[in-house]
Parts: structure tokens; sequence; C-alpha cells
């Protein structure tokens, strides 16, 4: 698995979330929601940190984006792509199968 961060995504998470480099955001599974993925369940994510047990990270511009071990059966073994969509002013979520 592998987490994609566009750069429209990182300055997203950077002005609206106020993240600089040293920073992290951690991807987690919620209840209540749906998703590609995973029926009943979301993607949210929470600036965070102090990771327990990080099973997969990207780094961009100092910033950490990860996903602990607990929550990477969601994923189903698809990679996360983060990009934001200016139109809607928020960010996507798009779950890619490795070929």
């Amino acid at each position: 698995m592998e987490i994609i961060i566009s750069q429209n995504a990182l300055e997203w998470f950077k002005e609206s979330m106020g993240l600089k480099s040293g920073d992290k955001v951690k991807f987690f599974s919620k209840i209540y929601g749906s998703s590609p993925v995973q029926k009943n369940f979301a993607l949210g994510f929470t600036q965070d940190n102090d990771p327990v047990d990080m099973a997969v990270y990207t780094e961009k511009d100092g910033i950490d984006f990860y996903v602990e071990t607990s929550d990477v059966w969601f994923f189903d073994g698809h990679d996360l792509h983060v990009d934001y969509d200016p139109n809607d002013d928020e960010l996507t979520f798009d779950y890619v199968k490795p070929e």
C-alpha cells in the first residue's frame, strides 16, 4: 500500500490545517459512512503527531501522512491517492489497486 499526496492536496493541508514541517496526518477508518473499499466505513484524517504503529507513510515537504497498522485492513490492498478539487473546495480520495 502507498499513500500519494498531490501538490494541490499538500497545499490544502498546509493552509486549512496550518501544518508545517514536522507535523503528521493520520488517515483512519471510521464507522458510519461509506467508501468504495469498505461498506459502512469511511476514511477520516486528523493531525496526530504521536503515531503508535505506522504501517505506511509518505513524507511531503517535511509532513508525514500515515496509516496505523490497525487501519490497514480498511484499504483492502488499495493505494490511497489524495488530491484537491478546487471546484468543490474539498479533498478527494481515490483508492487504486496496484497492478
